[in-house]
């Protein structure tokens, strides 16, 4: 697979979670990941969204890359800072389990996760 981009905008809204876990599935299954890559992809999309959210931003703008390895994926981070958010401190824990890298960038404006496909022993 070459490599590709996927851009969505989103309202930054709870009700909105769904469009972004689906796309997000449906491109890792696009790059041939197994179903437990799939699902970790999705995981990790829903709690960027949910991490973008809470940064009070008016739309979330999500971009992926896509390539035969790896998912990488961004979210656009509104001004409010996400840092003083108790409730964040999961969201980290739960990337941390299911991606193989995630930051904010250092001027705040994106939060950007990486899932690589898993090479299982067969």
């Amino acid at each position: 697979m070459s490599s590709d981009s996927v851009c969505l905008r989103v309202p930054a809204a709870a009700s909105f979670a769904r469009v972004v876990r689906m796309t997000a599935s449906n491109l890792a299954v696009l790059c041939e990941m197994d179903v437990d890559d799939v699902e970790d992809v999705r995981m990790a999309a829903e709690e960027g969204f949910v991490f973008a959210c809470a940064t009070a931003p008016e739309a979330c703008d999500v971009s992926f890359e896509l390539s035969s390895d790896e998912v990488r994926m961004a979210f656009s981070l509104g001004d409010a800072d996400a840092e003083s958010n108790a409730d964040l401190d999961l969201i980290e824990l739960l990337l941390s389990a299911v991606c193989d890298d995630f930051g904010v960038s250092e001027d705040g404006s994106e939060l950007s996760i990486v899932k690589r496909v898993s090479t299982h022993v067969r």
